[in-house]
C-alpha cells in the first residue's frame, strides 16, 4: 500500500506518531494526564492500514465501538458534517479518545461557522450548554473566532455529559515543526491556548472535564534537529 503521509503540517506529525512512533505518542499522554500509567491506546485512526482516513459524526461513533451504546442520538446534537477527528482510539480501560492535533499556532485561530440556518441554530444551541457546563460564567459569543476548539469541547461534553461515556478530549500541540514554523517550546502553546481560553471565557484547566492538552516534539518523529 501506498504511503499517504503528507509533507506537512500536524496530520503528517500525528500520522508518524500513530504508525511509527506510539510509545513516543502514549508517553506524551500519559504525562499530560490524559492516559493512565498502566493505560495503553488500540488507535482507530490515522492507520496506515486504512490509507490514514479521517472520521467524522456516526462513522467516528462507529470506529469508537460506542455508535449503538449511546441514548441521545448525535444527530440530536450536532448537525451533519460535524467535526473531523485527527485521532481517535480506545484505551485499554475502553475510554474513548478524541485527538485534535496542531502543529503550528495560527492553525488553532479557525473561522466562525458558516452553518445553514437551520444547523446553526443546533449548534448554538449546543454550544451554549457545553459553555454553561465548562465556564458557567462566560457569556463570550463560542461561533466565531476559535469556533473549531469550542466546538470539539462541544463533542466532549455530548458523550461525557449526556451520554455518560467516561470519554477524554486531548489537543496534540506539535513542538518544533520547523517546516510549519511552529512553537518551539510547551510554553509558547500554553500561551496560546490561554488567549484561547480568556477568549472564550474558558478557566485555565479542563483537566476536572476530561480534556487535556498533550505535546510532542516533532523532531522525534521527522529526524530533524
Amino acid at each position: 500500500m501506498k504511503d499517504n503521509i503528507p509533507t506537512l503540517g500536524s496530520q503528517r506529525l500525528l500520522q508518524l506518531a500513530v504508525n511509527r512512533r506510539p510509545e513516543l505518542l502514549r508517553a506524551a499522554l500519559r504525562k499530560s494526564g490524559a492516559l493512565g500509567r498502566r493505560e495503553s491506546v488500540e488507535w482507530k485512526s490515522p492507520l496506515a492500514v486504512n490509507d490514514y482516513c479521517e472520521y467524522r459524526d456516526a462513522a467516528a461513533l462507529k470506529q469508537l465501538e460506542i455508535e449503538s451504546t449511546l441514548p441521545i442520538p448525535l444527530k440530536d446534537f450536532w448537525p451533519a458534517r460535524g467535526a473531523v477527528w485527527d485521532g481517535l482510539g480506545v484505551t485499554s480501560t475502553n475510554r474513548p479518545f478524541l485527538v485534535e492535533a496542531k502543529a503550528h499556532i495560527p492553525e488553532a485561530v479557525s473561522p466562525g461557522t458558516k452553518a445553514s440556518p437551520k444547523s446553526l441554530e443546533l449548534i448554538e444551541r449546543s454550544l451554549k450548554a457545553t459553555r454553561k457546563h465548562l465556564a458557567p460564567k462566560s457569556t463570550a459569543i463560542w461561533t466565531g473566532t476559535f469556533y473549531q476548539y469550542a466546538n470539539r469541547l462541544a463533542y466532549q461534553y455530548y458523550l461525557r455529559m449526556l451520554n455518560g461515556l467516561d470519554s477524554s478530549l486531548v489537543f496534540l500541540d506539535f513542538t518544533n515543526a520547523v517546516d510549519m514554523d511552529g512553537p518551539t517550546t510547551e510554553a509558547e502553546w500554553r500561551g496560546a491556548t490561554h488567549v484561547i481560553h480568556s477568549v472564550l471565557g474558558l478557566p485555565a484547566s479542563l483537566e476536572r472535564f476530561g480534556i487535556f492538552h498533550a505535546y510532542v516534539d516533532a523532531r522525534q518523529l521527522t529526524g530533524a534537529t
